[in-house]
């Protein structure tokens, strides 16, 4: 596999041989490509570009972080700077992300006929989303108590019945009409899209003619349930896959759905599966788009001090959905761009996720 590792204003360099999980090259070759990086992009790029989005919509609280002691198992009170509701869902957030962006959105999901369902469609319509979403009276709207801790690790506690519970025809048709780019996020928790109805909406959308994108995020099932149970949603996901223009996730998430211990072989194994290409979530090392045998990488763009990380990855991929169909712009400077709305986002001088 070979890798192109590039940043603005300088020589490209290719490399030779594999790449470790952490995105480093090995074996640079001594002869820069000069495909130097033109004027900078800004992002009135994404405007006028057009995400549809199917997955997931809830309510998140959210706290400030705290210290992870043994004391937040036992009775007792635990003080924190602050507490927010927010707009929840990988599916909602991206939505919010796009339409932040300047894109034409759409979001198509399933709330409850309750006070907060209608609370958060009004939310999204506000935010400059189109809210094509299902009110379900046998559903209860879904929340997350988001418990962020000092360590920089976080736990969801969750009641998702909405979106465990979506299923294809509570998609409304008309999220296809108007062409642009299919996200499919959330793809883990819904069983009834699993078992065939993410096949029947992907297929519909490519009929449409819109380019699909699928986020491999994490399973909540990976690690607790049966080996057996686990092997089944994953070979349910990888039937999709020859229907999918591109894969988003982290190293992690995609080398533990590929059960690969190392990312060149992860990579080769979701395009081997029908994937178009890959778009990587480095953290702190930047982003890579991975098509046809090459890795391309862009450095992160530094961020003194990280204000908030919550959504970055998915904000990575929005910019880069809205980017897929510009074939005039190289990916790399297209890698570049995402990685400096994510630094925004970072650092707080952009605040895509508002309070409800």
């Amino acid at each position: 596999m070979s890798v192109k590792n590039g940043a603005e204003r300088r020589a490209r360099y290719v490399a030779s041989t594999s790449v470790s999980e952490g995105c480093e090259a090995e074996g640079l070759s001594a002869e820069p490509m000069m495909d130097v990086l033109s004027a900078d992009l800004d992002e009135s790029v994404f405007r006028g570009g057009r995400l549809c989005v199917v997955g997931n919509i809830c309510r998140d609280v959210k706290i400030a972080p705290i210290t992870p002691t043994a004391r937040l198992l036992q009775d007792g009170e635990t003080p924190t700077q602050a507490i927010v509701e927010t707009i929840g869902g990988g599916g909602a957030n991206s939505a919010l992300f796009a339409a932040a962006l300047g894109a034409d959105v759409t979001f198509a999901g399933k709330v409850g006929a309750d006070a907060l369902g209608h609370r958060l469609k009004q939310a999204l319509l506000e935010r400059g989303v189109q809210p094509l979403v299902r009110h379900d009276a046998a559903t209860p709207t879904g929340s997350s108590l988001v418990l962020s801790y000092t360590s920089g690790c976080r736990h969801f506690v969750s009641h998702q019945a909405n979106n465990d519970t979506l299923c294809d025809a509570d998609i409304d048709p008309a999220i296809f009409a108007g062409g642009g780019h299919l996200l499919r996020a959330d793809v883990w928790f819904s069983q009834p899209l699993l078992d065939g109805g993410n096949a029947r909406i992907l297929r519909a959308a490519r009929e449409r003619g819109l380019a699909i994108s699928l986020d491999l995020n994490w399973d909540p099932y990976w690690g607790t349930a049966p080996d057996e149970v686990i092997r089944a949603r994953k070979a349910a996901v990888r039937q999709v896959l020859p229907l999918v223009d591109l894969v988003h996730g982290n190293i992690r998430e995609l080398n533990l759905f590929a059960e690969s211990t190392d990312l060149p072989t992860t990579l080769r194994l979701l395009t081997a599966w029908g994937a178009g290409a890959v778009v990587l979530h480095m953290g702190a090392q930047g982003a890579g788009y991975y098509a046809d045998g090459e890795l391309i990488t862009e450095p992160a763009v530094p961020v003194e001090r990280a204000a908030q990380a919550t959504g970055s990855g998915d904000l990575l991929s929005v910019c880069m959905m809205l980017l897929h169909a510009r074939g005039d712009i190289p990916v790399s400077e297209k890698l570049h761009l995402a990685n400096r709305v994510v630094a925004d986002h970072l650092a707080g001088r952009r605040v895509f996720l508002s309070p409800l």
